[in-house]
Order: structure tokens, then sequence, then C-alpha cells
């Protein structure tokens, strides 16, 4: 695999999301925190150009935090890219914000413009439509099948966003459809940054499948012990260094006792999801039963 080493600053980051906003404003509001993040860890952006919705808020973020951060972290590097094809380009009516995004590729089809896209470090999903889901489609099937290098996606799941396709990618795998994605999951913007001080610290751009895999999933098991760990002054680097000190050096005990904290602060991470998701279909029941309702009181008046 050519061109593999990957520099641990300026990591590039792909974000996959909608150009519309969606009905709730938590939508926009938390993109364009990822953004500002995104510059936060001196990371760019590759993103499908756009100036509306989700995917605008999520460049504006970024611009913005870049602002007083370019000197820091981007000497000679562009912290945003646009990628798009001319039909979509010529869509667009230029304002502020895409005035800034001064590096814009243009590929001549839909499809070498996903494989552009796909060319970042680490891949984001964030809420979006059905060409945010023609985009995952397309990576997983990419990846799996050896047409672009492995890399982490994450799935940043607001509001529950993503548990109905977590739980297809899960059943496609448990049926012998597909092999297992290596994925990343987190709810809010706090567990966003400990992914990507996770990855700048760990990430390999040179893994197999099979490894990328591995350590995505090492990774999400890890992760929920870090949320519960970090506060106050507590960063991801310092419990790293706790926990490869343990490994190194620690006792049996010591060992033992870190594995168990970390896998009860997964089990307890997976139970509160478990009841997020239980919550969600508690309500699509509601709603589906009181359609039912109304429907036998319109069938009993006909009768």
């Amino acid at each position: 695999m050519e061109d593999c080493e990957i520099k641990k600053n300026n990591l590039r980051v792909c974000v996959s999301c909608g150009h519309s906003a969606g009905n709730d404003p938590i939508y926009e509001q938390e993109t364009y925190r990822m953004g500002k993040l995104i510059a936060k860890m001196g990371f760019c952006l590759d993103y499908g150009f756009s100036n509306s919705g989700v995917m605008g808020a999520v460049a504006r973020g970024m611009l913005d935090e870049w602002e007083s951060r370019k000197q820091e972290f981007y000497a000679d590097v562009s912290p945003i890219v646009g990628i798009t094809t001319q039909e979509y380009y010529d869509l667009y009516q230029k304002d502020e914000l895409l005035e800034k995004v001064t590096n814009v590729v243009l590929t001549d089809t839909i499809e070498n413009r996903k494989k552009k896209l796909f060319d970042a470090d680490i891949i984001v999903f964030a809420p979006g439509g059905v060409g945010t889901l023609d985009e995952l489609a397309y990576d997983c099937v990419a990846m799996q099948d050896g047409f672009i290098k492995n890399k982490p996606f994450i799935f940043y799941n607001l509001n529950g966003f993503f548990y109905h396709i977590l739980e297809y990618l899960k059943e496609m795998v448990a049926s012998g459809f597909a092999q297992p994605v290596p994925f990343i999951v987190v709810d809010d913007i706090e567990e966003l940054e400990i992914a990507f001080r996770l990855l700048k610290l760990r990430y390999n751009g040179c893994e197999s499948f099979k490894e990328a895999y591995y350590h995505a999933r090492k990774l999400a098991y890890e992760m929920p012990y870090f949320i519960k760990k970090k506060v106050g002054n507590i960063w991801v680097e310092d419990l790293i260094a706790e926990i490869d000190e343990v490994e190194k050096n620690g006792s049996k005990e010591q060992k033992q006792a870190l594995n168990d904290e970390i896998e009860q602060a997964y089990l307890e991470k997976e139970i509160e999801r478990m009841y997020d998701r239980l919550s969600k279909a508690g309500r699509d029941t509601a709603v589906v039963s009181d359609k039912l309702t109304k429907l036998k009181k319109s069938q009993h008046k006909r009768d």
C-alpha cells in the first residue's frame, strides 16, 4: 500500500452529512461545534462543498475556529477542501462562506466525487438524507472490497439518529451478508473529542481491514472508560499514559482491576444506549398504536 505514512498533525477528516438542516435545531448546532472541534484538533476538513444545512454548519464552524488557530496548526496547509462536481458547483449561490473555501476540487462524476472525499484519513457520518446513506454504503463496499484504504468510521449519533442503521449493519454481519465495519459511535461533542484525541494518538493508516477492525473495536470498547474518567483537567492523553503504565509495569492485580473497570464502563454505556433505543421504540409504538386506534374508530363509523 503506497503513501500510507500518516502525519499526526493535520489528519484529514471527511464529514458526510446532509445539505438540509433537519427538523431539530440540534443538528445544525452540534455539527457547527463539530466543525470548530476539527479545527481545534488541528485536523483538516474535506466535505461536499455546501453552504446550507448540516453540511454548511460543519464548514462554518471549521472556518470560524480556524481564523483563531491558523498560525498554531495550519502553516502552508489548506484547512478545508470542498469536493463536488461541476454540475453541483454551478447550482450554489456563492456567499461569504463558500468564498472562504478557496480549495475546491471538481470531479467529473458523482462516483469520482465519493472516491475523492474518502481519500481522507477519518470518515465521520453525521445526520443526513439519502445522499449520506449512499456515501455510507459506497464507503463500506469500497473498503470491504479493497478499493480504498482502511480507515475508521465515526457515527455522530445525534439524537440517536443512526440507531436503525447501526442495527441494520449488525444484522447484515450476523446473517453472513457482510464483513464487520470498523465503526465508532459517539453520542455528543464531548465523546467525539475523545474519539478524535484517541485517533490522533493511535491512528495508523497502513492497517489491513482485519487490523483496522480490531483497533476500531478496541477503541470503541475502551471509549466509555475515557468518557467516564475524563473529568476536570484530566485529558485522554493523561489516561492513556496511566493505562500504558499499568499494562507495562503494573501487577497482575492492577491489570485485572483496569480491565474490569474498562469492561464495566463499556457495559454501562451499552445499557444506556439500549434504554435510549427502547425509549425511541416506545415512542414509535405509541404513534402506531394511536394511528391504529383512529383507524379502528373510522372503520367502526363506516360500519
